[in-house]
């Protein structure tokens, strides 16, 4: 019979159309006769005529088309995302005049309408017949054992479903119940591994629209004995179940990949949980659903979800198993036995762009005051499902008995026909209640049964996933946040480029410079070794032997070929001559020209390249962009930060299109105070370069410091949408969630930061792992291959024992993500937002004070100037980091600017120790060096600041050498080491003041006086120098006249 034969406009329209079918086969395989049936939710939707096989073609042409009319709401649209659209093949098998016609099921094969949700208004699919297990067939042909059948089918409709903003707003949920592993010792299978007497249910509850919910139920689980994991890419079943051929229960194409426990977002991911994991899933029974359901969400059903999930991110799933053996029915109480619950963490779901979840999560006994403090849900959907199913039954059986008279009384009879729905409106009633005394009475609810604690004592775990089609919070792309960032941050107008004629002439240019290069190279080929062979030949014959050897060697060919193109664009491009000449007089004048101007060009070409070269052999000594950041940073080291300044400004100005500089001079401009000046410089380091990654994060965490959250926003998603995924954005950015009252975002972020934490530190162990293996390779060549089998198992065991301990090893990391962030604040001098850092590595798990905090929170005080409390804090950080370079390091700081000075020596000599160096090496060596040089221990000053010269030399570690000698009367050594800091620093103070006391000492009065002059316009601070000097000159004054009237008195005696 034909279905929704009247439409109206509020109602569908759904064509569905079957074109043929291929390769079926019946009891009469020459003489087949066939019609379809097609039906969806238990609804005939039409039948077809009957037709005949064509035997060549081996096809059946239906070319029938039925169409439904459902009504256009929401239930609807939901029953067309669950459930397909059956088309049973029948054949004809006797058919007279006088007796009815009889009719055999041959196949069944099913088409989901899910396309049309999607926004498609028609598609086509061929769909494959699975046999039916009919007994009027024989068992060669149930199959179809020649070829797979396969229906073609065409599904339209004149209108989409869904508009465009519908579409839009729609959403697509696929719930999956996957395996509920290590069920109670109750549910054992029998010893004679019989089918188990018992059905397992599991039930969940989500957002049908708006206003109202629906209940996806998961039944037909399947007890399953331990000894074997569950196959790998096993496919998903459909939800409907009872009308479908075996083979149909199946989604074709989906099926469940093997996922790392480490990607999970549920509970017992931790590695202590792996081994217990690993048992219940392959040692122990099981129960397996597989089943996936699809729901749709409209707008309003979308909301709801996402109000739900804020109001309580808790989504409980609630199990149980049933007898299949008739009881007596309880219609207001009726039984569920060992009634479990789970609860799924949907928090995720509000973070922008995450779309599915899916983990392992523990069962317990069900219980009403657990379940409305978790979730806000009062009411059991297991128990209101089996109410409603108990008083379908009853009400069958009250049929099936034939008691009309009964049946009239209970309609007569209010309070009994009523008190089903009593039951429901008094779980409504608590449902809408949100006091305490609800949550009384639920707590005095009936108690958990000792059924319910076998989930405990086995410690079941059901495994759930959840995928949305779109995103509930859509994640920008990185195109929006750029577009979002260059609407708060432009970026820096690019200067215009060379004209097409400037180009032109600089590839003329540049191809002249290769040609002289080529020329060069063949002439020192030729020449250059056998400087006897060049002197019984003229120029002439020079140039001759020179143009056949660039022949021979092909750069002749070479650089012509390259200068026709550099040519051809001087003509084209800068003397405008593009069409071609035929005039032969214009050709000449033309032809003049170009050798003109190729000429000129020619030699200006050759000037830049000579007149370079002479620049470089007569310019003075110039310092490198690296040697002027190293001076920047030691500079900052030693607090002196007008001079870092003034270095970072050279830096910027020589290279202005690098946004390091400029990001280093904000940091400069962080450490003293001046946080606007550090935020122009981020910003301008940010407009140089838009993917500038510490740029971001510090203009970020100034626009937090200062309340501007949306601007933080954008600043700090903008980072870690870069690569390499930095760990710092997004722990600044879940810090920022967090602030803002966005626990889900947060913690999202904090996880992706872990998660990259981990994956740089097993890439940086695979790294050393690899060097290693390289090592011991070299040592295994040797080895004799007879044993060549015997070694491939010790290897394969031995890796297998490397994969552990690789996993133990990172089972802890080397440090925090709380650490890693709080490391880069303190470089970059946001001190307030380090302390917030340091707040958060005491709160989480794998914090506390241990010798990280401890080192950084003592790098916090000392940058803060309260070396007190740095003190304090470094005693009890060696307690923990006693090996570690670093903290000894930061220890003698600490008491260096105290003025400890012996505590400060024992300090930085013990950092030195280490087979690792400090990471400030640098200022380590200089600093034990000067408080060497105060102890008036000139020899190790002398040795230490020589190495600080050959690791790293500057203005100082030459100053501290040149000191030292000169102490040490090596006056000669002292006037070569400080002329060498004298050219890396021309306005250091005290080396014009040494250089002064040497070149006094040496009789150098003019220059002296110089240096003198020098030393105290550049503002000498050791007045100890100034003494100095001021005592030498009164004594070289002196000696002349001594001199004098020494030689007078010998003359008059």
């Amino acid at each position: 019979m034909e279905a929704f034969e009247n439409t109206t406009e509020t109602n569908l329209d759904i064509q569905i159309t079957v074109l043929c079918g291929n390769n079926l086969e019946g009891k009469k395989t020459e003489h087949l006769q066939s019609w379809l049936q097609v039906t969806m939710d238990e609804k005939i939707l039409g039948k077809s005529e009957k037709k005949q096989i064509d035997i060549l073609e081996q096809r059946v042409d239906y070319n029938f088309t039925c169409s439904f009319s459902p009504p256009n709401d929401t239930q609807t649209l939901n029953n067309i995302a669950q459930k397909p659209v059956i088309f049973t093949v029948m054949e004809v098998l006797t058919e007279t005049k006088k007796s009815e016609a009889t009719f055999l099921a041959l196949g069944q094969a099913v088409v989901d309408l899910l396309p049309l949700l999607q926004g498609r208004c028609s598609f086509s699919s061929t769909v494959p017949v699975i046999p039916v297990n009919s007994p009027g067939l024989k068992e060669s042909q149930q199959g179809f054992a020649v070829k797979q059948p396969t229906l073609d089918v065409y599904v339209s409709v004149l209108n989409p479903l869904l508009s465009e903003a519908e579409l839009a707003a729609s959403n697509l949920l696929r719930v999956t119940v996957e395996t509920a592993y290590s069920v109670p010792e109750a549910w054992a299978l029998p010893s004679g591994s019989a089918p188990s007497p018992y059905t397992y249910t599991a039930a969940i509850e989500v957002p049908l629209s708006a206003e109202k919910d629906q209940v996806l139920m998961f039944c037909g689980g399947q007890l399953k004995a331990g000894g074997q994991r569950e196959v790998k890419g096993r496919q998903k079943k459909r939800p409907h179940q009872a009308e479908l051929e075996p083979l149909n229960h199946f989604f074709p194409g989906r099926f469940f990949l093997p996922e790392p426990i480490k990607q999970e977002d549920g509970e017992l991911t931790a590695l202590e949980d792996r081994p217990f994991r690993k048992e219940a899933e392959t040692m122990k029974d099981r129960v397996s659903w597989d089943t996936e359901t699809c729901c749709f969400l409209d707008a309003g059903a979308s909301s709801r979800l996402q109000q739900k999930i804020t109001e309580s991110r808790l989504l409980p799933v609630e199990i149980m198993r049933s007898s299949d053996l008739p009881k007596k029915l309880n219609v207001e109480n009726p039984e569920v036995s060992f009634h479990g619950l789970a609860f799924v963490d949907l928090g995720h779901l509000l973070v922008p762009g995450v779309r599915r979840i899916r983990g392992a999560y523990h069962v317990e006994p069900f219980s009403e005051s657990e379940l409305f403090i978790k979730s806000k849900q009062t009411v059991s959907v297991l128990k209101e499902q089996a109410k409603i199913a108990a008083f379908q039954a009853k009400a069958r059986s009250i049929l099936a008995a034939g008691f009309q008279k009964q049946i009239r009384r209970n309609q007569n009879d209010s309070p009994k026909r009523t008190r089903t729905a009593a039951i429901v409106r008094k779980a409504l009633k608590l449902r809408a209640a949100q006091s305490e005394d609800v949550l009384e009475i639920l707590a005095a609810a009936v108690p958990v049964t000792a059924e319910g604690n076998t989930y405990t004592e086995a410690r079941t775990y059901i495994i759930v996933e959840i995928v949305l089609e779109k995103p509930l919070v859509p994640k920008p792309s990185p195109e929006e946040l750029a577009r979002r960032l260059q609407a708060l941050i432009p970026p820096r107008p690019q200067p215009p480029g060379p004209s097409g004629a400037e180009r032109a002439v600089l590839d003329f240019h540049q191809q002249v410079g290769n040609t002289v290069a080529a020329v060069s190279e063949q002439y020192q080929e030729m020449f250059g070794a056998n400087p006897n062979l060049s002197h019984g030949l003229s120029q002439e014959q020079m140039l001759v032997e020179l143009m056949g050897g660039l022949n021979l060697s092909g750069r002749y060919f070479h650089f012509k070929e390259q200068m026709k193109h550099a040519v051809v664009g001087v003509v084209r491009d800068k003397m405008q001559q593009v069409d071609p000449i035929t005039n032969p007089q214009e050709l000449q004048t033309f032809t003049s020209r170009l050798y003109v101007e190729l000429v000129g060009e020619m030699h200006a070409a050759l000037n830049k390249i000579y007149s370079s070269d002479v620049d470089e052999d007569c310019s003075e000594i110039s310092l490198d962009s690296s040697q002027l950041r190293h001076f920047a940073r030691e500079a900052q080291l030693f607090g002196n930060y007008q001079k870092a300044a003034k270095y970072y400004q050279e830096l910027v100005v020589r290279n202005p299109d690098e946004p390091l500089y400029m990001f280093e001079w904000g940091s400069l401009y962080m450490l003293s105070g001046d946080h606007m000046k550090a935020n122009e410089c981020f910003h301008e380091a940010v407009s140089i370069q838009q993917a500038h990654q510490p740029s971001l994060m510090m203009c970020g965490v100034l626009a937090v410091m200062s309340e501007r959250y949306k601007h933080a926003q954008i600043l700090l998603e903008r980072a870690t949408s870069i690569d390499p995924p930095s760990v710092s954005a997004w722990t600044l950015l879940g810090l920022l969630h967090q602030r803002l009252n966005e626990p889900f975002v947060a913690e999202r972020a904090f996880a992706e930061a872990k998660r990259v934490l981990e994956e740089t530190e097993a890439n940086n162990k695979t790294d050393k792992e690899e060097e290693t293996k390289d090592s011991s390779e070299n040592i295994k060549r040797d080895k004799a291959l007879k044993d060549f089998e015997c070694l491939d198992t010790e290897e394969h065991q031995e890796s297998s024992a490397e994969d552990d301990s690789s996993m133990s090893s990172l089972s802890k990391l080397s440090c925090s993500i709380y650490t890693h962030t709080v490391q880069f604040l303190l470089q970059n001098g946001a001190f307030q937002m380090a302390e917030q850092v340091l707040a958060q590595e005491l709160l989480c798990s794998e914090g506390g004070h241990t010798g990280s905090y401890l080192y950084n929170l003592a790098q916090l005080q000392m940058l803060k100037g309260d070396t007190c409390k740095a003190a304090t804090t470094l005693k009890k950080a060696t307690l923990y980091r006693d090996q570690d370079p670093d903290t000894w390091a930061l220890n003698g700081h600490c008491h260096y600017l105290q003025g400890v000075f012996s505590e400060a020596q024992k300090s930085y000599k013990c950092s030195l120790m280490f087979p690792e160096p400090p990471s400030e090496s640098h200022i380590v060596l200089l600093r034990l060096g000067s408080i060497y040089l105060l102890e008036n221990k000139f020899e190790l000053a002398k040795d230490i600041y020589l190495q600080a010269c050959e690791r790293s030399p500057s203005c100082l570690t030459w100053l501290g050498l040149g000191t030292a000698c000169y102490r040490l009367e090596e006056l000669r050594g002292a006037e070569e080491a400080l002329t060498a800091a004298n050219h890396l620093d021309t306005e250091n103070a005290e080396v014009c003041a040494y250089l002064a006391l040497i070149c006094l000492r040496s009789g150098r009065l003019t220059e002296a006086e110089q240096l003198y002059k020098y030393a105290v316009r550049y503002n000498l601070q050791e007045s100890s120098l100034l003494r100095e000097m001021d005592e030498l000159k009164e004594q070289l004054r002196y000696s002349p006249l001594v001199s004098r009237f020494n030689t007078s008195v010998a003359t008059e005696v």
